[in-house]
């Protein structure tokens, strides 16, 4: 049975400014938004669809090819951005801060179906913790803790 979609390709390029090849996430098939102004408590699920026709696998590796640990953390960052999203704020980017308390538990390759899951745990107003894992097939294969801050958009 499919997923519902709640942001389809169409929506999460109207709220993040990456793109091909560095958009990241797919849709996003549940959100819960924090009650207030602060983002607390905000929670996304997010997925990102691994081809073989990703630019990198033709050097990550050769005859191996394995989704780049740094690429699995962008995801998580841009599910993460998407969950601060508010249609009320002006248009922000989001900048990585910092990573900590990374793992990784298992490779991702083509074909695999990536959950970006995350969720808010600290607002500071132009900066956010949040606390993001990646699983394959109900298995985590990464998680990650991500500062990170808002700029006003250049328009």
């Amino acid at each position: 049975m499919a997923e519902q979609t709640i942001h389809d390709i169409l929506d999460v390029m109207k709220i993040l400014p990456h793109r091909y090849p560095f958009l990241l996430v797919d849709r996003v098939v549940e959100r819960t938004l924090s009650s207030g102004k602060n983002r607390v408590g905000s929670t996304i699920r997010a997925i990102k669809n691994v081809s073989i026709n990703e630019p990198f696998f033709n050097g990550h590796f050769p005859g191996r090819p394995i989704m780049p640990g740094v690429l699995i953390i962008e995801a998580l960052a841009q599910a993460g951005g998407l969950s601060c999203f508010r249609p009320e704020d002006p248009p922000m980017d989001m900048t990585i801060g910092s990573v900590k308390e990374t793992r990784f538990r298992k490779p991702v390759v083509p074909g695999d179906v990536l959950e970006l899951c995350c969720e808010v745990k600290k607002d500071r107003g132009n900066m956010v913790l949040i606390s993001g894992r990646a699983e394959v097939g109900g298995e985590i294969v990464a998680e990650s803790e991500i500062l990170a801050w808002f700029t006003p958009r250049e328009q």
